[in-house]
Parts: C-alpha cells; structure tokens; sequence
C-alpha cells in the first residue's frame, strides 16, 4: 500500500503533502481541482505511466521545468523527478535505472469513465490494457517492449524516404520481428489468463450468466516476418509500420458476438469493468502482491446496482482511493473511507 504522497510542480499542484490510509480514501471536489491528478501523480510514483498523458513532461505545472512525486509505498521510499531532461529516480536515496525502480513499487489497478473505450473503442485502448498488466509484473515484457517501440520509431522514420528492403529497414525489421513475437506471445498468455477472472466478474456484476470471451486478433497469423514481406510494398508506398503487435486487437465477444457493435449499453459498461477487476486479480496471482485500486469518478456514473456489485467485487484488503465530484452515492455504501476535500490544487482532511 502507499503510506504518503508529496507533490512539487505537478499539474496544478504548487506543492501538496498528505497521508494516504491503509484501506483508502477518498477525494471530493469539484471538476478540474486537481481530484484526478492525485491518482495520477500514484500511478507515476508506482508504475511512470500516467494514463492521462503519453508524455510525462507535460506533467510539469505550467511555467516550470520539473515536477516532483515522493511516497511511502511497501516500505519503500520512493522519489521520481522529470522535466525535458528525462526521468531521475530514487528509492531510500538511492539512484535507480528504471528498470530497477519498477522491480521496487507496487502494483496499480486504474479504473475510470474512459474504460468504456477498451470496448467501444479501437484497439489502441485494448492493447494498452494488456501492456500495462503485463509491464507491471513481466520484466522479460518490459525488455521486450520497450525494444520495440524503439525500433517502430526508427524503422518508421527511415520508411518515410527509403523502401522497405533498404539495409537499414531490413535492420530495424528483423529487431521488431524478434521482440514483436514475444510480445504477441506473452499477450495471447494474458488473454488466457484474464478470461476466467473476467468471466466471474461479469457474472458476479450483471448477476446473469453471459458466455464472454477473449481472443487476441494477431495480424501475423503467427509468422511476423512472413507478413513483413506480403506487405513490404504498401508500407514503401505509405511510408508507415503495416504490421506487428501495434496493430494487433483484442476481441471482447458475449455469446459469440463482438460486443463493440452488438451488446447492449449495460453490457458494455459491465464488461469494462469486469476487464478491469480481471486486471487486478491477475496482478495479484502473478505480481504476489496486492495492487492499489485508483478509482476516477467512476461511481457516481453507475446505476446503484453495479455500484454496489463493483463494491462488492473489490478485494476488502486492498487499498482503494477514489475520487467523486461529491458524496450522495457514498451513503448508500457501507463503508467509512477517509474523505479529502481538493479544491484549487489544495488538499484537507474532512472531520467524519
């Protein structure tokens, strides 16, 4: 769990300094008072992802060159600064690579309203699903995906002016085939894996049983470098990547049916949520170590059914910190959080 946040310079945040408690708290405000970049400023203490932002130097506070996050979190004592000149980190003082931090924090669960993109959105969504569990607990897939992606930028720059059977394209081709079929692999693992905690949940949440299925769509058809070359023209032609796991999917089907195009409002936001109840128990099994539930603005949304379903659903043990523009859907919880008032980048504890 996280014992404590400080925050210098980040998003709207001049400066913050709070306790975090054991079982969760929970934040109120109202909309742009800097609610969500708390959790946001945890994920990048934890993981150095924010899922707001592809860039973590735009989490600088406007007209300065750096933030800084600190925090207790499983005994460690974590500090990450970043600007234009990259990420410095540290745990207990010392300076870590970023491979070395990562194997320190803790695990994260993110839930919120966007989540209804992993089902009604492209596949951009549901691949960073899968990459953001596997990252978390798979040092191999960290290696491996990060090659990549170095890769895919280079080979798609020299692709802009140069064929695909340039000696340099051919280069990057071969490193891309090489950690893009690990990737593949290790996704299609977590597919398997996910499918039977998504399942309960899905159950658990619409109290019917749905026959839900995961299938991961691989490109390739399972040889990377084969299809490199049956689409070697068109990409000299467009100048872009055509294949590899950055342009694979995730299917999400419910009684057979792609549940993008044919499941019901309901069904849709029940499996948004079951995908990502599935994410922490798999991190859970995998990463042996309890995940922090960060939770946007997302119970104000549901209908009191799956509220309290989503509640139930929640691992009791585990640390959940929540945001909500304000408390009415709470009374009916049976819960005593911690409550947070955000207002302009300020934060105060509420007397209960």
């Amino acid at each position: 769990m996280i014992a404590s946040l400080r925050l210098v310079d980040f998003r709207c945040f001049e400066q913050a300094s709070l306790s975090i408690h054991p079982e969760g708290q929970i934040f109120v405000g109202e909309n742009a008072q800097g609610k969500t970049s708390l959790l946001e400023a945890i994920c990048v203490l934890l993981r150095l992802q924010s899922p707001r932002a592809r860039s973590l130097g735009k989490l600088v506070r406007e007209g300065e060159v750096e933030f800084g996050v600190a925090g207790e979190a499983w005994g460690h004592s974590l500090k990450v600064k970043g600007g234009s000149k990259g990420l410095f980190l540290q745990d207990r003082g010392q300076d870590l690579s970023r491979s070395e931090y990562l194997e320190s924090s803790g695990l994260v669960v993110w839930m919120g309203n966007e989540d209804l993109d992993l089902v009604r959105g492209g596949g951009e969504s549901r691949r960073r699903y899968l990459d953001f569990i596997a990252t978390q607990i798979d040092a191999d897939y960290r290696y491996h995906w990060n090659r990549y992606a170095k890769a895919l930028k280079s080979r798609n720059k020299y692709l802009k002016s140069l064929p695909a059977r340039n000696r340099a394209v051919v280069a990057y081709t071969q490193l891309l085939v090489e950690h893009g079929q690990a990737i593949i692999a290790r996704r299609i693992e977590l597919c398997e894996q996910l499918t039977p905690y998504a399942i309960g949940n899905q159950r658990e949440i619409s109290g019917v049983r749905e026959e839900l299925s995961l299938e991961y769509l691989d490109q390739s058809g399972g040889d990377l470098e084969s299809a490199f070359s049956e689409v070697e023209q068109a990409e000299t032609r467009r100048g872009v990547t055509l294949v590899g796991p950055h342009r694979d999917d995730l299917k999400l089907l419910i009684a057979g049916r792609a549940a993008k195009d044919f499941a019901s409002e309901g069904q849709q936001r029940t499996l948004a949520l079951s995908l990502k109840l599935a994410q922490g128990k798999l991190l859970r099994t995998l990463g042996k170590k309890e995940p922090i539930y960060l939770i946007d603005d997302v119970f104000g949304e549901l209908d009191l059914k799956r509220r309290h379903a989503l509640m139930d659903c929640l691992p009791e043990e585990a640390q959940k910190l929540i945001t909500t523009t304000n408390l009415g859907w709470w009374k009916d919880e049976k819960s005593d959080l911690q409550v947070t008032e955000v207002q302009g980048g300020q934060v105060r504890e509420v007397e209960s």
